[in-house]
């Protein structure tokens, strides 16, 4: 049992608990923790609260978080789009709306689901029995490519490749308005919004380093087709980063706005080319995956 423990300082006090501790633990959903409240599992100097209390300066309070129940993921045969695989590597041209990885709500129909099914089981054990073989991961209706290892010693090397920034990683992307750079780097950390913990922001106190690196593939009227580099990985970066700059993704509803003319489902971003050096044999390899079909013809649109 996980145990989170805090002393409410002046900066901190006459906050509700629940808001309080949504913003002093970062990995937990206010909602969850409205839940945990509820549950008798947050006590204020020893006594059991209410998610309404507001917080005093001099509050000790403890949070139990209980044992999580992995669910059993299950193989499914769903057909993958495969770019590159070996014994060691598999490199996967993901479609829209499917989501890498078992997650509350989507335990079925996920890309491990099919990689489990496809590599009978045979995939690096690292991330646990919800992540098996997956070291990176794409948004779900971002499409693209997505590696992952089918054994520890390949995901150890593939994860210090990402962690270094050896890996190549260029994404195709179609934005709002009109840029008017050719090239341009943005270098802005990256973290919780602190308006909306669900949302991330560029800019934020506490965030973690980002850079993205784009260039102007092809200017249309009103939106730009852009190819994006990105030397960090961090959750929405390009659409984080760009939508910083005033030219948020076509489709992102999150980061842009909520009309954009087009029938889209989701963000306008492809995962199109991803190089790295093979964990075994050093060799470089390089995957390119092809734009969808949508993304296509709202090119020939434009």
């Amino acid at each position: 049992m996980d145990e989170f423990c805090f002393e409410i300082s002046e900066e901190t006090e006459d906050e509700r608990i629940d808001k309080c501790l949504a913003a002093l633990i970062d990995s937990l959903s206010r909602s969850y923790i409205q839940k945990m409240i509820r549950q008798g599992q947050v006590t204020v100097n020893g006594t059991v609260v209410k998610d309404s209390y507001r917080t005093v300066c001099g509050d000790r309070i403890q949070l139990l978080l209980p044992e999580a129940v992995e669910p059993e993921i299950a193989p499914e045969d769903i057909p993958l789009d495969i770019l590159y695989e070996d014994d060691d590597v598999i490199v996967v041209n993901k479609p829209k709306g499917m989501v890498v990885h078992p997650a509350a709500g989507h335990y079925s129909g996920t890309l491990v689901n099919a990689l489990l099914y496809h590599c009978k089981g045979q995939l690096s054990g690292i991330n646990g029995v919800l992540r098996p073989g997956i070291v990176h991961r794409i948004d779900m209706d971002t499409t693209g490519s997505v590696i992952a290892c089918k054994n520890d010693a390949a995901h150890k090397n593939i994860a210090a490749q990402l962690k270094d920034h050896s890996v190549k990683r260029r994404y195709h992307a179609i934005c709002h308005g009109a840029v008017r750079e050719d090239q341009g780097t943005i270098d802005r950390p990256i973290g919780r919004n602190p308006e909306d913990r669900k949302k991330m922001a560029a800019g934020v106190r506490g965030g973690k380093q980002a850079v993205t690196h784009y260039r102007v593939l092809e200017r249309f009227r009103d939106h730009t087709y852009i190819e994006c580099s990105l030397e960090t990985g961090r959750t929405h970066q390009i659409r984080v980063h760009m939508a910083s700059i005033g030219h948020p993704l076509l489709g992102d509803q999150i980061y842009g706005p909520k009309k954009c003319g087009f029938s889209l489902q989701g963000q306008t971003l492809h995962a199109k080319i991803l190089g790295f050096r093979h964990p075994s044999t050093g060799e470089y390899i390089e995957t390119d995956a092809p734009l969808p079909e949508y993304f296509k013809e709202l090119l020939k649109r434009l």
